[in-house]
């Protein structure tokens, strides 16, 4: 009787463990769709010990269908490229497409061992200088190999970065006034129905002129052309936000703003106690779509203004003419779209982690 008991307590605590685990499962599984990594939780309940029959139909929705629109469509670009002559060839294949992914991946490792090796003969250099008492000769140089592939990458995200934040900075305060005030509103929103629309092709002869004339003395980490690409793409980009601050705020219940008033309380409170927090949903999805129209326009952006990101790569290989231009340019623009759909799972987690209704 005694070892009935026992085997049916272990039985019990067994099963709490089970729960317990699912439950972790079930609170992580929000937070690893925002990522990306839905396909995940399937595999980490049969780990768990949930029924394979059932997991294995989610795991298949989740993870194969998608591997076999991929693969289709990777078999239909090797098939249908080769058919296709250009001024530079046949448009290239996956394989060839990934031959210089590979290329540009080993450029930038040998001008990363470039730069190791020239800082390295410069430390040399100058301890020997110091120890021959010739401290005033001693001179740091940076090295100016050209710039990779990878560091064009960076100088991209960079730049989208810096215009994202000025755009975020504008739109929300001006988004949250436009909703809390009719006048406001009414006065603004003519011009958001004008500058909307307006292309960066248009945009940037404008901020060209206006940055060289106000911006002489540009600082080594805040190049011209960098800042000119940012404020571009901050002027295309913030419209989305603003529009959905505004939104947001006009939306906010009308009871709980009452009780504000109720309270006495000061604006700067009402805002940032009952205005922002039901607002954010919405403040989110705008800064989610101005993200994204930022990093589209970048590339055209950076184009114009030679700043040495992905824009300005493109812009390079179309111009070079080589047999290899078109594959880089077409690694560009995996590139381009792969790093676009990290940026929006970026948004939708932080979303996720701040709002309450993204989390219900």
């Amino acid at each position: 009787m005694a070892n009935a008991d026992t085997a049916g307590s272990r039985e019990i605590a067994r099963a709490e463990r089970r729960e317990r685990v699912f439950a972790r499962i079930s609170k992580a599984a929000g937070w690893l769709d925002a990522l990306g990594l839905s396909w995940t939780v399937p595999l980490l309940r049969i780990a768990a010990g949930d029924s394979p029959k059932e997991q294995l139909g989610e795991l298949k929705r989740v993870l194969l269908i998608p591997l076999m629109g991929i693969a289709a469509f990777l078999v239909l670009w090797g098939i249908l490229a080769p058919q296709v002559q250009t001024s530079l060839g046949a448009v290239p294949g996956p394989a060839q497409v990934w031959e210089q992914t590979v290329v540009l991946w080993q450029d930038h490792v040998r001008q990363r061992e470039k730069a190791s090796a020239f800082y390295e003969r410069q430390e040399e250099r100058n301890a020997k200088l110091e120890a021959a008492g010739k401290s005033d000769r001693i001179k740091w140089r940076t090295y100016t190999g050209a710039p990779t592939y990878i560091d064009q990458i960076e100088t991209s995200l960079k730049t989208v970065g810096l215009g994202f934040l000025i755009a975020t900075i504008i739109a929300v305060p001006l988004g949250i006034a436009s909703g809390l005030s009719r006048t406001f509103n009414g006065a603004i929103n003519p011009l958001i129905q004008i500058f909307k629309p307006v292309s960066p092709l248009a945009w940037l002869p404008i901020v060209t002129m206006i940055v060289s004339a106000t911006y002489a003395d540009a600082y080594e980490w805040l190049s011209k052309s960098l800042l000119i690409s940012a404020v571009t793409v901050t002027l295309c980009s913030m419209w989305p936000t603003l529009i959905n601050t505004a939104l947001g705020v006009a939306s906010v219940d009308k009871d709980l703003m009452n009780v504000g008033r109720v309270l006495q309380l000061p604006t700067w409170k009402t805002i940032t106690k009952l205005v922002l927090p039901s607002s954010l949903p919405l403040i989110f999805t705008g800064l989610r779509l101005s993200l994204g129209v930022g990093w589209m326009v970048l590339i055209a952006a950076e184009m114009l203004a030679q700043n040495p990101g992905l824009g300005k790569f493109v812009w390079d290989e179309f111009q070079n003419g080589s047999s290899q231009s078109l594959a880089k340019i077409m690694v560009a623009v995996l590139t381009i779209g792969i790093i676009g759909f990290m940026l929006d799972r970026l948004m939708f987690a932080l979303q996720r982690a701040f709002t309450f209704s993204a989390n219900r």
